[in-house]
């Protein structure tokens, strides 16, 4: 079945997590820094399903590394690729913070965002200061209509003839016109050292093409599209993906139970596709399946400030503009 039919055959709300204002695709418009410098240029985006984030960070698209075998990276080029951050992580909210744990599926092998967010939203803006104030960062929603809001945690993908593990952790949220993608690495990455960085790693391993391989097995991408024609991804840490489908909108399967080799019975989803010609499938547990959320581009206020907007509107009006 399509992903569509998914959605409005097995909607399956989830009970808890984040508020709606906290849904949807997010672009980071900058962040800045208590030394007093900001950045605007590093690509963020992040994704919140209920209860867990996509987020992928990449410098610019013309500092980026291009489409070649890794073999033929430079060790600057390495260490350029090294250095790029996705991950998808659960998340907890408490009212106020937004707290990351669990990171099961991160590029990077060391935590480089250990804070909790304090979060505050007006209109599509939502500011996060972190609690030691050693940055804040302003976000902007991406504009998209109503539309659904999935959540899939991937459990591992397979090749389907043989069993073998191509991909574990990482997972899948559509929300509206958006959709993001983590594809974990398929073995856990055994550091020499409590503080290894990938960086460290990636020199010491220098001209070795299969651990290398090993270490960038690893994919976060951000698509925009809908579930009609499909997702093409405008940002990822694979450069190859880049305007490609993000992930098929068929093959899907209904909700079974599954006995799994450690986690044991539990419920997932199965989606059965082929990538490079091999038969494989992917096994998601579910966050949450809902048909339609408002992906809402304003937040509430009371009516006396809703009459002093309008009452003042000739001014506050003059160049404001939506920032996306």
């Amino acid at each position: 079945m399509t992903l569509k039919e998914l959605i409005n055959n097995y909607s399956q709300p989830a009970k808890t997590g984040v508020p709606d204002w906290l849904l949807g695709c997010f672009r980071r418009y900058s962040i800045s820094f208590a030394n007093g410098t900001s950045d605007l240029k590093t690509q963020v985006f992040w994704l919140q399903s209920r209860n867990f984030t996509i987020d992928i960070r990449m410098p610019m698209e013309s500092q980026q590394v291009s489409v070649k075998p890794l073999e033929d990276y430079t060790n600057e080029e390495l260490q350029l690729f090294a250095n790029y951050e996705g991950f998808s992580a659960t998340t907890d909210w408490n009212g106020e913070l937004l707290s990351w744990r669990d990171a099961d599926a991160a590029l990077q092998i060391h935590n480089r965002w250990t804070q909790p967010a304090i979060l505050k939203r007006v209109g599509n803006c939502m500011v996060e200061f972190c609690p030691s104030d050693a940055y804040i960062e302003d976000w902007r929603a991406q504009p998209t209509p109503a539309g659904p809001l999935v959540g899939l945690r991937l459990l591992e993908e397979l090749e389907t003839s043989t069993g073998a593990i191509r991909h574990q952790g990482g997972g899948l949220i559509v929300c509206g016109d958006y959709a993001g993608l983590v594809l974990g690495r398929a073995k856990e990455v055994v550091k020499p050292l409590a503080d290894t960085t990938l960086n460290s790693l990636v020199a010491a391993l220098s001209g070795n093409k299969k651990q290398l391989s090993q270490l960038f097995n690893f994919e976060t991408s951000v698509a925009k599209g809908d579930l009609e024609v499909g997702f093409k991804v405008d940002i990822s840490t694979q450069a190859s993906r880049l305007s490609q489908t993000i992930f098929p909108l068929d093959g899907f399967e209904a909700p079974c139970t599954y006995q799994h080799t450690t986690l044991g019975e539990i419920e997932i989803v199965r989606q059965k596709l082929i990538i490079n010609g091999q038969a494989c499938e992917r096994l998601f547990t579910i966050d949450t399946i809902e048909p339609k959320i408002e992906f809402s581009q304003s937040t509430p206020v009371t009516k006396e400030t809703a009459e002093w907007f309008m009452r003042e509107s000739a001014t506050l009006t003059r160049y404001s503009v939506v920032l996306t």
